[in-house]
């Protein structure tokens, strides 16, 4: 049997054509399944009793379980679930202006590595499923009561080496049959697989690209960030310069400033230079400190002067404002916490 919540909707109207089945019954599933919030077939009243037993002999529906949440003193959400092979993955809520924002985790552990983040921590033991992605927010917005009307891509893993299912994921959270979360409400952020950037370009939506960037040099960036010996700032921009050509998209620069390492007045002063002309604007991000590591995130003032040199020499930013301090937000931390 298959697990439904693994299905696109493209895969799901293939099996269902394969079989004798019409692709719009794999709307109307899609529509009881995450419209409508229902996993019972007999309550599907508009499926045939033949669709219905070929169902209940294809496919299966699968679940996750709450391990634990904590919950911070501005809301912010973290929940740790539990995964069908005793697994646990993080998610975390953020409670915004605009609506409820998700971000989902995409692989246990990461190989990525970078210096800074807790999920390097935990070296990489597989790649999460669309299902596993998906139950994810399906979980919280059951837990909470809640809709989720923004999804990031920015837990634990790197997104574009979990490429496909991420891209399924992307689809079924987006499709109007599926959870119907606007595409411009959805945001990937990777830490620079160029060649994924690109493929990602052409998988042509209007889905938002975030770049953990953190450095205004290849000298810099590679100590904090290996996978840019293997993708250098010139291949990264030209990967984002293809993806804004190709979208028409601006693109996110997040930038976690570090006390003492990437902070200072001359690292604005590169990062300007580096990324002037280029359709996008740096969101500044002060550091969760992470206990095993030896990094402190910079002051609010340093940060603040970073901000408004940034400002100063034309370059659009924002200095987000920090959420989860009080709580093990980093990504990785909860989890490993719990190991």
């Amino acid at each position: 049997m298959k697990d439904f919540y693994n299905e696109t909707i493209e895969t799901l109207e293939e099996t269902l054509i394969q079989n004798g089945f019409k692709a719009f019954n794999a709307r109307q599933l899609f529509e009881w399944v995450y419209r409508h919030k229902t996993i019972d077939i007999d309550s599907m009243t508009n499926l045939s009793k033949k669709l219905k037993q070929f169902f209940q002999t294809y496919f299966y529906f699968s679940s996750i379980a709450k391990i634990t949440k904590q919950v911070s003193h501005d809301q912010t959400t973290k929940y740790l679930f539990k995964l069908s092979d005793n697994q646990a993955v993080e998610t975390v809520l953020m409670h915004h202006e605009y609506g409820k924002s998700l971000c989902v985790t995409t692989q246990l552990g990461c190989n990525i590595g970078c210096s800074f983040c807790a999920s390097g921590l935990q070296k990489k033991i597989r790649n999460l499923t669309i299902a596993e992605m998906m139950h994810q927010v399906l979980m919280v917005e059951a837990l909470e009561n809640i809709r989720i009307s923004n999804v990031v891509l920015m837990g634990t893993g790197e997104p574009f080496d979990n490429f496909e299912a991420t891209m399924g994921f992307i689809d079924n959270i987006n499709s109007p049959y599926g959870l119907a979360i606007g595409a411009r409400h959805i945001t990937v952020s990777t830490s620079g697989i160029a060649p994924k950037i690109k493929a990602f370009a052409d998988f042509n939506k209007q889905v938002n690209l975030a770049i953990s960037l953190h450095a205004p040099n290849d000298v810099l960036r590679t100590q904090l960030m290996k996978i840019n010996a293997r993708y250098s700032l010139d291949e990264l921009l030209e990967s984002v310069r293809y993806y804004i050509e190709k979208t028409n998209r601006r693109v996110t620069f997040e930038y976690l400033l570090l006390e003492g390492i990437n902070d200072e007045m001359s690292h604005a002063n590169a990062l300007s230079d580096l990324i002037r002309g280029v359709n996008c604007y740096v969101n500044l991000i002060r550091y969760n400190t992470v206990r095993e590591l030896p990094y402190k995130g910079s002051s609010e003032s340093r940060a603040m002067a970073f901000y408004m040199q940034l400002l100063k020499r034309g370059i659009q930013a924002t200095l987000r404002k920090e959420k989860g301090s009080d709580i093990d937000a980093a990504c990785g931390q909860l989890r490993a916490k719990n190991n």
